[in-house]
């Protein structure tokens, strides 16, 4: 663990929301294996409960079932909590196109909740989850904080929103916000069932199973594929944050760029498969190309991410095989 060195006061707590989830529950496990108190607040919409069974019988963790568009319930998952970790949100550009309603009231009201019950609570820092698609139609590479596009679906519209609000609350209430903006995270425990299921472990699992995976578009879309791990370093490293970074949206990437029918290619080489892929339509709302400037995460955060591309994709088909 690259983070393993990072330090928080003696008997700290957080509160990861979004706690079954993919990206909630690796936190869970990194937060616990450095020996500080963890509550998961998670309503199992899209989290599952078997992504942190494993932690129940642990004395520091503390599992909340609710949800997070229910002020009552945010305002008591912030009791006594000195750093929150806001993973809770509904993901997927294409589904947010069909669902804008849903979206609004899960990722802008619930994280709005989130904010203000982090502030009613005293607690010391809000980092959430924001997402790259907030650069929207901005066609230059790589995307800088502070050049942003047209956004292009509900999705990237209430990531946006998001960092409005915690911008306010810095400036407003004095509550130290983060918010960072994940560019295509991939790693264990990542769902790779259903028809809005991330790209690599739903190829991962077709090609197991013998199926021949659908790529939207030409496969020549490009991607800043960002390990797990260098996300739970960002989150870690943005609850130490200084005051003067708060109020802020960072990029967390690794800084690479991958295109998708090279991924598909080194996917059938690591599982030793020859099958061709079938190419579908472009999906709505998606952009073309992605890859991020992480100078300024390095230089507030002290975000330095040590997997790339490279060591992550081992890892996790690794894990996908073991666990599929």
């Amino acid at each position: 663990m690259v983070y393993e060195n990072i330090k928080f006061p003696e008997g700290s707590k957080f509160l990861v929301t979004g706690s079954a989830g993919f990206i909630g529950s690796n936190l869970v496990e990194a937060i616990l294996k450095l020996g500080y108190k963890v509550r998961g607040l998670d309503n199992l919409s899209t989290g599952k409960k078997e992504n942190v069974e494993e932690f129940l019988d642990n004395p520091n963790y503390e599992f909340i079932e609710g949800d997070i568009r229910d002020l009552e319930t945010c305002m008591k998952a912030c009791e006594g909590i000195d750093y929150v970790l806001n993973q809770a949100a509904w993901g997927s550009v294409p589904r947010s196109i069909e669902m804008p309603l849903f979206y609004e009231e899960v990722n802008i009201k619930g994280t709005l909740n989130m904010m203000e019950a982090a502030r009613r609570n005293g607690v010391k820092k809000f980092v959430y989850a924001s997402s790259s698609s907030v650069y929207g139609d901005e066609p230059n590479l790589p995307k800088k904080e502070g050049i942003e596009g047209n956004v292009l679906s509900p999705y990237a519209l209430t990531k946006k929103v998001n960092e409005e609000y915690g911008r306010l609350y810095s400036n407003l209430y004095g509550l130290d916000t983060y918010g960072l903006r994940y560019f295509n995270v991939f790693g264990r425990r990542q769902n790779p069932d259903g028809a809005y299921a991330a790209v690599i472990p739903k190829f991962i699992r077709q090609l197991l199973n013998d199926e021949a995976p659908t790529i939207n578009g030409d496969g020549k879309q490009s991607r800043d594929f960002t390990y797990i791990e260098n996300v739970i370093e960002a989150n870690l490293k943005a609850c130490n944050a200084s005051h003067e970074a708060a109020g802020e949206a960072f990029n967390i990437a690794y800084g690479g760029r991958e295109f998708l029918i090279d991924i598909y290619m080194e996917l059938l080489n690591a599982l030793g498969k020859d099958i061709q892929p079938t190419f579908g339509p472009d999906r709505k709302g998606d952009i073309k190309h992605s890859n991020a400037d992480i100078s300024k995460a390095k230089e507030l955060l002290g975000y330095h991410p040590h997997w790339s591309f490279e060591l992550g994709i081992k890892k996790a088909i690794d894990w996908y095989k073991e666990n599929l």
